[in-house]
This record gives C-alpha cells, sequence and structure tokens, in this order.
C-alpha cells in the first residue's frame, strides 16, 4: 500500500479498487502474458470436476 500511496500517488480508494494486475502495470513491474495450456486445464479439469 505505501508504494501505491507514495510512489504512484493513489488514494485509498483507487488502491483498494485496483487489481494485482492494475497495481503491477502501474508500478512497471513486468508480468506474464503466458496462459494455461489447454492440457494443463484438461488435467486439471478432470482431477477437479464441478459436481
Amino acid at each position: 500500500m505505501q508504494v501505491a500511496f507514495a510512489r504512484l500517488g493513489w488514494s485509498p480508494a483507487v488502491f483498494w479498487s485496483s487489481t494485482p494486475r492494475e497495481l503491477a502495470a502501474a508500478l512497471g513491474w513486468q508480468t506474464s502474458a503466458a496462459g494455461l495450456e489447454r492440457s494443463a486445464l484438461e488435467r486439471m479439469m478432470k482431477r477437479h470436476p464441478d459436481r
């Protein structure tokens, strides 16, 4: 929070309504654009099916 307030000048309302991705982008942090591969998603869906 201190980084958002001090470096970015964000208010508490802006901080609490932002997502982690928005905060990282505002700070210039690199985030991975790689998503979950289809095969990994299918394995996860088999292990944890909806009931």
